[in-house]
């Protein structure tokens, strides 16, 4: 699905080849582009509030029509090879697809968002065509907009321009999204050559329409970033997030839990796995 984002956000449509797409979307002053993260595909706009109705008109288009041609097909495919590239470059980035690697071993979420170089090599016209008719279904997709926006305004241009997306799936085959579980576990790639050691280590969190949510977020900006160069300073607090709310949750999902660990570089001096876990133990809140 990273490389139907690529051409959505950088390709031509059915109605618009991709330069006369980049100039209407310039003439309007606005941004187009596209992402792909392990939990969805997102084509977005920004652009002045008075330009709305062209941007879903421009946005429409792009998910629903987009051309797929063959030029812009070989052309991301050498976009997606370069960010591989990248990627495993990028020893924190490489660590962290570990990270999800082995955490989520043997589901979907284990894979890399940007996949395998032997994938984007073999990509064909047909895989993106099956893939989009297969997930871009009304009851899949999710209108958003922030800023100067009408509501109702909205909802006349989602009825305007979205009305043709289908809800039916070919064959009333419907896409089963398969259970995600966590998995306690480790992966280490060790190298001394290298001059850094990356390493992290998680456990399982909650999700998004959890209420423990918000005071994991809390959390996390407590004690999920830290350089000595912070300082310290006056901090806002919020009634509806207590300090014994926060610790109660990371209680609750910090303590004495499996964590899921990946090692890569000079790693010698990393602790043994089952080390780690009795230490959980001691993560009192």
């Amino acid at each position: 699905h990273d490389a139907s984002a690529h051409l959505g956000g950088r390709g031509g449509t059915k109605k618009h080849p991709q330069s006369a797409l980049e100039q209407a979307v310039e003439s309007m002053g606005a941004h187009l582009s596209a992402y792909t993260s392990r939990e969805h595909t997102a084509y977005y706009m920004k652009t002045l509030a008075k330009d709305l109705p062209k941007a879903v008109e421009l946005l429409a288009e792009v998910v629903q029509s987009s051309s797929l041609s063959e030029a812009d097909i070989e052309l991301q495919r050498s976009v997606v090879l370069r960010e591989l590239e990248e990627v495993q470059g990028s020893l924190q980035d490489v660590c962290l697809d570990v990270l999800h690697a082995t955490a989520f071993q043997g589901t979907p979420l284990g894979h890399s968002v940007i996949g395998p170089s032997a994938n984007a090599r073999t990509l064909t016209r047909n895989d993106l065509v099956e893939y989009i008719n297969s997930h871009y279904k009304a009851p899949r997709m999710v209108l958003a907009t922030a800023g100067g926006v009408n509501h109702d305004e909205l909802v006349g241009l989602a009825k305007q321009h979205f009305s043709g997306v289908s809800f039916e799936y070919e064959g009333d085959a419907v896409p089963v999204l398969s259970p995600c579980r966590f998995t306690g576990s480790e992966i280490r790639m060790r190298d001394d050559a290298m001059p850094l050691a990356h390493i992290a280590i998680a456990v399982e969190g909650a999700g998004v329409a959890s209420p423990d949510i918000v005071p994991l977020m809390v959390a996390n900006s407590i004690i999920g970033s830290y350089d000595i160069t912070f300082g310290g300073g006056k901090n806002k607090s919020y009634a509806a997030v207590t300090p014994k709310i926060v610790r109660d949750v990371c209680s609750k999902y910090i303590y004495d839990k499996c964590p899921a660990v990946s090692a890569v570089g000079p790693i010698e001096q990393v602790p043994d796995y089952n080390r780690m876990r009795s230490a959980m133990y001691w993560l009192r809140f």
